[in-house]
């Protein structure tokens, strides 16, 4: 149950199909790891199709966008998505708003150690990096909270500081001097620089970067802190939260009592404007960097999220074609307990072997084959998991 703004008890909304699809989804290419279908496709290099899939299932090597590119988005995203509908249900159980805001709390500092925790198997300590995708989603759930439920006006008002204001910080940022070296922060002689005034957004040269020399050396760590590879930073947390407040305006439309029709029809028209706009950005304002999460980024890529996420809406919820999402029902409803399955597929892997020989999964379709086969045992248990309703929350 739930209070209108009249004062009217309201019944509970029924669950969004779509959302959970649209997550099982994701969780779905994050658990195959796209059923290894680049690493198929490097048996076929040269090849226009497989060359195509490859760039598709790999992190665009710094500007640019892959569909690979876009899973991290659609999950920082929907978490947004669900905010509207998480917290009305508090509400409507009459929990207080400090209870709330404890849980915020909670959640956000268990994503946290829960990302670094999954980073640092198998290592010799603990490794205290914030990259991961659940720990940026709990650096800046709390901070996304406080505009749940604001005016509209008031939400995209707070998107725009700190898109604004994050951009105005790598503008702002000095650039290298001509001479710096920059193999020294693992930027090799094959990598693109971009120049002129984009340069502020270049791999490793750029404020975030400095932040974590500073702030990662404060942990204890195996090595000193000096570059991280791929040009990931903690900081990203904050354009990243731009995303969440998209999910959140997404979210926040989809439960009004509105027609299914309009509300489809909103989130094309968002989706539209986004990647229109963000694609306009990149080329005046800040390059498209996924890897350090820019504006132009955050925008560009909430336009596929709200296009995405109005596909599975307008199959799941407009049209009523349910039953076939049941498989992706299985991976979307259980994602937390999904997203660490990491150790345990090693673990399938390395049995299968041992028991069905180690060239199981050789030759060209090798790779693609395990993942297929892993996913499924997983997809069994999630199965298992499922009609037992046993759901991992946070």
């Amino acid at each position: 149950m739930s209070v209108a703004p009249n004062g009217s008890i309201s019944p509970p909304q029924e669950r969004l199909v779509s959302l959970d699809a649209y997550r099982g989804f994701i969780m779905l290419m994050l658990v195959s790891e796209a059923f290894n279908l680049s690493a198929t496709a490097g048996h076929f290099a040269g090849n226009r199709f497989w060359d195509f899939i490859d760039y598709q299932f790999s992190h665009a090597a710094w500007t640019g966008c892959s569909f690979w590119d876009l899973i991290q988005p659609s999950f920082t995203f929907m978490v947004g998505v669900a905010m509207p509908y998480s917290y009305a249900n508090r509400r409507a159980r009459g929990e207080s708003r400090g209870k709330t805001i404890a849980h915020v709390i909670k959640r956000s500092l268990i994503l946290i150690f829960l990302g670094i925790f999954l980073r640092s198997m198998g290592r010799s300590q603990t490794y205290f990096t914030f990259e991961d995708v659940l720990t940026q989603i709990g650096l800046g759930y709390a901070f996304v909270y406080l505009v749940l439920g604001k005016p509209f006006r008031v939400q995209i008002a707070a998107l725009v500081v700190i898109l604004v204001g994050y951009w105005l910080v790598f503008a702002l940022y000095p650039l290298p001097a001509p001479d710096f070296d920059y193999k020294s922060v693992g930027v090799g002689e094959d990598s693109k620089l971009f120049t002129g005034f984009f340069a502020h957004w270049n791999k490793n040269t750029n404020p975030a970067h400095a932040f974590d020399v500073w702030f990662l050396n404060l942990f204890p760590r195996e090595s000193p802190f000096l570059y991280n590879g791929g040009g990931y930073q903690t900081l990203s947390f904050i354009p990243s939260m731009g995303t969440m407040v998209f999910g959140i305006l997404a979210g926040e439309l989809l439960r009004k009592p509105r027609e299914h029709g309009e509300k489809f029809r909103k989130l094309v028209l968002w989706g539209i404007s986004c990647v229109v706009l963000g694609y306009l950005l990149h080329l005046s304002v800040c390059p498209s960097v996924k890897r350090i999460w820019t504006p132009s980024w955050t925008v560009f890529s909430a336009g596929w999220t709200f296009l995405m996420l109005a596909g599975f809406y307008w199959v799941c919820d407009l049209k009523g074609y349910r039953k076939w999402t049941v498989p992706l029902l299985v991976f979307g409803m259980n994602s937390i307990f999904m997203y660490c399955t990491g150790p345990f597929r090693r673990f399938i892997e390395a049995n299968l072997k041992t028991h069905f020989g180690q060239d199981l999964f050789s030759g060209a379709w090798g790779p693609t084959f395990e993942s297929v086969t892993v996913t499924a045992i997983i997809g069994l248990i999630g199965y298992w998991m499922y009609r037992r309703k046993i759901f991992i929350r946070i």
